[in-house]
């Protein structure tokens, strides 16, 4: 038997439906009927639907925006890099040679450490609006310890990614054409079915394009989809690689060129900020602005990570976005929310149009801005995160 449930004294509502007010698709003095988990209806509260309702939830005036989608999260890994941290604030540059000092950790961990760790992670992002989130492998990289995390992570959600292209294991030093072919062969082999995507750190010092291509290729064969890091410490041709392998999200983008962007432009590819990192390592911020003036989609994302963005606040990388890349308040929030599923390649989320997902947040704000107008503010009350 269904069951529905009206939230209604909503002070503002944002749908993203284009039959509401802009491109956020408000709604003011408005209600929301939730059926089964399912959005029904959304529109004034003076026109809402009671007598369908089973239960009335007054929201009390509050601001109501659809669950954030943090479409790029490391979330199981074992170990602290605080120290790491401190030195970076004293003035030493960031590289990505930390990774190894997580790998050691997280392989050191017992399962039930990680599980307990993950568990405490995924309430701290619910805790702050998060409704849909992807989680990547990368901190193991050999065979069991890659399955182990992404076995973990489909504990959480359904966006797992393979990412045992992380960078090349201390052990593959002398030899990381040894290393793509395990991870395009055995270590693939065990971790697909716990995964739904693929990933490679393309970039200097991590796997080169043509590595990059044979590993992304080997995860489509196998049925997976196509995600990359790209163009985090300097330009190169990571951009173009997921272009052209249609990849659902190309992560980082700090350092473009215009034919990135251009390229971009004209494709389904997401281009996924992560403002977190910037804040971490003191590296410019990516330019937002360039991006959505020249047509292309675009997500944030925390990037959690115990190395270079710590985080796991989707509000705290609104306000970062919206103070530092050129970003406005309602293109941060669509970046956060749907700009998030398109990253993920979801219709059924990052939205409350009728047939969405009825997951949403409950601000202690008037107004959606407030989300970058008071960082560091705890404002959500509640997150909804309807039943599957």
């Amino acid at each position: 038997m269904s069951r529905a449930t009206l939230l209604t004294g909503v002070g503002e509502l944002v749908t993203f439906d284009p039959v509401h007010e802009g491109p956020l698709g408000v709604v003011r003095d408005a209600a929301l009927l939730d059926v089964d988990g399912r959005v029904e209806w959304t529109g004034l509260a003076s026109a809402a639907p009671r007598s369908d309702a089973d239960e009335i939830v007054d929201a009390g005036g509050a601001a109501v925006i659809p669950g954030f989608v943090d479409s790029h999260t490391h979330l199981v890994f074992g170990g602290d890099r605080s120290a790491e941290f401190e030195a970076r604030m004293a003035g030493r540059p960031y590289s990505a040679s930390g990774i190894r000092g997580t790998v050691a950790a997280t392989r050191e961990a017992t399962e039930d450490a990680l599980r307990v760790r993950l568990t405490r992670f995924v309430t701290e992002l619910r805790g702050q609006g998060t409704t849909t989130f992807e989680i990547k492998s990368g901190y193991g990289l050999t065979i069991a310890d890659e399955e182990r995390i992404l076995r973990l992570a489909r504990e959480a959600t359904p966006e797992t990614t393979f990412l045992g292209a992380h960078v090349i294991p201390a052990e593959y030093a002398d030899d990381p054409e040894a290393y793509v072919d395990l991870v395009t062969g055995a270590m693939l082999e065990a971790c697909a079915p716990h995964a739904r995507w693929i990933d490679v750190f393309c970039e200097t010092g991590a796997f080169t394009v043509e590595q990059s291509r044979r590993i992304l290729t080997a995860g489509t064969e196998r049925g997976l989809g196509v995600r990359v890091h790209a163009s985090q410490l300097g330009p190169g041709d990571g951009v173009a690689l997921a272009v052209e392998l249609d990849a659902a999200s190309v992560d980082h983008c700090t350092y473009l060129t215009d034919a990135d962007v251009t390229l971009l432009a004209g494709s389904r590819t997401v281009a996924t900020l992560l403002p977190g990192v910037e804040f971490s390592t003191r590296h410019p911020y990516p330019d937002a602005r360039r991006l959505i003036d020249a047509g292309v989609r675009v997500a944030l994302a925390s990037d959690c990570n115990p190395g270079s963005s710590f985080t796991s606040s989707l509000p705290f990388c609104i306000a970062v976005a919206v103070r530092d890349m050129g970003m406005t308040v309602p293109e941060a929030l669509r970046a956060a929310t749907l700009g998030g599923a398109e990253a993920l390649r979801r219709d059924d989320v990052g939205h409350l149009r009728p047939g969405a997902r009825a997951d949403y947040v409950v601000l202690d704000a008037p107004s959606y801005v407030h989300l970058a107008y008071r960082p560091g503010v705890p404002l959500v009350t509640r997150t909804r995160i309807a039943p599957h």
